[in-house]
């Protein structure tokens, strides 16, 4: 047994370096830099680390900042107390090995910086619907009819595929609003769009498949395949959306593709005809998988909403992910994902171990929402409101702004891209964030990560011109 209190070379004070400007709390710095340690091989299995009373003393902090830091660990297997002979880095664990990452590491994963949810509402923060314009009083009465007659069957375990009259529902809208001809029994209800990917993943790939993403596109989809061991094919977004000849230069025999065609994240472009077709005919020639997130799809202001690729499909090879997060409120966690008629026995089992169960009282109240008209109300009504938030932003900020920001036009979508010449995007969002504005940089969505100089800035919360120019010019004192 190694008994180093801590290993040979290693102070605590260096291995911990709690630092008060972090934003973390310092339990979580304590934990994750023990458990970073023992990631990179600096503790290896068997050394002991300080007792929770002298590292708390090492440090300054209070001893239960510690012992909250020490008892995760201990829940998760990387460290094993042993009484009064003290606490040591678990056996079992093997330090991970040293590789040389495919892309940056600060571009691993989604960077908590940027994609963390801040305690309030900003002015310009991304992935947040309107919602002041949200019927809160017919979502309440909704659901105080559901409680007053719930029955006993409704509060066992919900099905997992989900509710069927959600889903029958949906199937309806579907057809009339994306194009999409399908059943209740080509539905399944999940938690979100991550849990609808996961869900997709794996039951469709296996470990070491390669799977097309969009450069740049959402981070956070990088990041859950990396989760389950899939490659990663970046192909590249330019005026018509994914360059389907570049997939297949570099990839051909990618087992899936994960695209946003109706309205690109972040670009807002719309992939056009010739190469969602070209992207269809690969996927039945290759029997390959299209995943089609329809991100933001039925919010279009230059024209009505654009059917989708999935209303294309006659070969059975296209996934439609959507979700109720932008068109009614995140806090729902709900989602959805249909499939092809052949796999629909496949995703039944599987729903079983990887969907996220919604509860039953969210999906009946949308249920409801949706049988009695609200929800197709609703769409359009938010249409028109984000036509003008989006008119009304813009004015606002060109007068703020002048010619030091350039916008760049787009058909639709929920926020703006704003391309400020010589800035440096991530560094301008953290300043931004400093002064209460929230941007999220371009640049996160690259692959690569390389600093851009564009900014992403939602409109959907800026309810008038000179509401916009306010913000437009503590945005210029910034610059």
């Amino acid at each position: 047994m190694n008994n180093n209190h801590p290993p040979a070379g290693t102070p605590t004070e260096t291995l911990i370096s709690l630092s008060s400007s972090d934003s973390r709390p310092l339990y979580r710095q304590v934990y994750e830099r023990i458990r970073d340690a023992i990631s990179d091989g600096t503790l290896k299995p068997g050394d002991r680390i300080p007792s929770a009373r002298a590292l708390a003393k090492e440090q300054g902090v209070a001893r239960g900042t510690i012992e909250e830091a020490y008892g995760l660990l201990n829940a998760e297997g990387y460290i094993q107390s042993r009484g009064q002979a003290g606490t040591f880095i678990a056996q079992v664990l093997k330090p991970a090995a040293v590789s040389t990452p495919a892309t940056p590491p600060a571009t691993q994963l989604f960077s908590e910086d940027n994609w963390s949810r801040p305690p309030e509402i900003m002015p310009f923060q991304l992935g947040v619907p309107a919602l002041d314009a949200f019927p809160r009083k017919i979502w309440a009465r909704l659901g105080a009819r559901y409680l007053r007659s719930i029955q006993p069957m409704e509060l066992v375990y919900p099905a997992a595929e989900g509710l069927q009259s959600l889903r029958t529902a949906l199937a309806a809208y579907l057809q009339v609003a994306r194009g999409i001809q399908c059943t209740a029994a080509n539905i399944f209800i999940t938690s979100g769009y991550i849990n609808s990917l996961q869900l997709v993943l794996q039951t469709l790939l296996s470990a070491g498949d390669q799977v097309w993403v969009e450069n740049p596109g959402y981070p956070p989809s990088r990041g859950v395949l990396r989760s389950t061991g899939l490659q990663i094919a970046p192909v590249a977004v330019d005026e018509e959306g994914l360059n389907v000849a570049q997939g297949l230069q570099q990839a051909a025999h990618a087992r899936a593709a994960i695209v946003t065609p109706a309205h690109h994240s972040p670009l807002s472009v719309s992939l056009s005809l010739a190469r969602r077709l070209q992207l269809l005919d690969w996927a039945s020639t290759r029997q390959s998988w299209i995943i089609e997130d329809d991100y933001d799809g039925e919010y279009r202001y230059v024209s009505r909403p654009l059917p989708a690729l999935k209303s294309l499909d006659r070969d059975g090879r296209v996934l439609y992910l959507g979700t109720f997060s932008k068109v009614l409120f995140p806090a729902l966690r709900l989602a959805y994902v249909v499939v092809p008629e052949a796999l629909t026995d496949a995703f039944r089992r599987n729903c079983q171990i990887f969907a996220g169960h919604a509860p039953m009282m969210t999906q009946s109240i949308v249920s409801s929402f949706m049988e009695e008209g609200h929800f197709a109300r609703h769409i359009q009504r938010m249409r028109r409101l984000y036509s003008e938030r989006r008119s009304h932003t813009l004015q606002g900020l060109q007068q703020a702004l002048g010619e030091r920001v350039n916008f760049i036009p787009q058909p639709g979508g929920m926020h703006l891209l704003a391309r400020i010449p010589g800035c440096n995007d991530r560094e301008l969002a953290q300043r931004m964030r400093e002064q209460s504005l929230s941007a999220q940089p371009l640049s996160t969505f690259r692959v690569e990560g390389q600093v851009s100089d564009t900014l992403l800035l939602s409109f959907t919360n800026i309810s008038s011109a000179q509401q916009a120019e306010t913000y437009g010019r503590r945005l210029l004192a910034l610059l």
